[in-house]
């Protein structure tokens, strides 16, 4: 298998041309360029997120020329300090024009949403996260079969469904 990783994986994100969606499975993700802004998050510190900002100007720039960003999270609760910091963050995101989403872990399995954290790009180009067992993100898998891609559509429209706004999830 060849995972897509660094620039290749992300051209995606400024080539598709309606819709990006993610959803998000893990508990807990290790990227190195954001383990500051968690510890000075848990630390209760103030944090301008420099490694967010590139992100968020792409999210505007997408978003002003209608194209849609949007995710669900699936979480356990209790929410682990990953997931609060992740809650904490998508206000940001959210401001920018993604619309992210919240789902616990028990209305997901009870769904059968898969257990697999994965981007589809308008409806039709699927990329299957990689991680390692220390959740650190190994690339993206290009899936092209049909079935496996229209299963997907199908989780996304299950997960949009259930899933609650971050403003309202961020209160309960």
């Amino acid at each position: 298998m060849s995972l897509i990783t660094g620039d290749e994986f992300g051209r995606l994100f400024r080539t598709f041309k309606h819709t990006a969606f993610r959803l998000e499975v893990r508990d807990r993700y290790d990227a190195s360029y954001e383990n500051e802004s968690l510890a000075k998050f848990l630390a209760c510190e103030k944090d301008d997120l420099p490694w967010m900002q590139d992100w968020l100007t792409m999210i505007r720039e997408a978003t002003d020329n209608g194209r849609r960003f949007s995710r669900v999270r699936v979480v356990s609760t209790p929410l682990t300090d990953y997931s609060r910091f992740g809650i904490w963050c998508a206000q940001f995101t959210n401001g920018a024009g993604e619309d992210i989403r919240y789902l616990k872990r028990e209305q997901a399995s009870a769904a059968n949403l898969p257990n697999h954290d994965y981007w589809l790009f308008d409806s039709s180009k699927l990329i299957r996260m990689h991680f390692t067992d220390d959740d650190e993100f190994l690339g993206g898998e290009l899936v092209e079969d049909s079935a496996i891609v229209l299963q997907h559509n199908y989780w996304r429209d299950v997960a949009w469904h259930h899933a609650v706004r971050r403003d309202d999830f961020a209160t309960e």
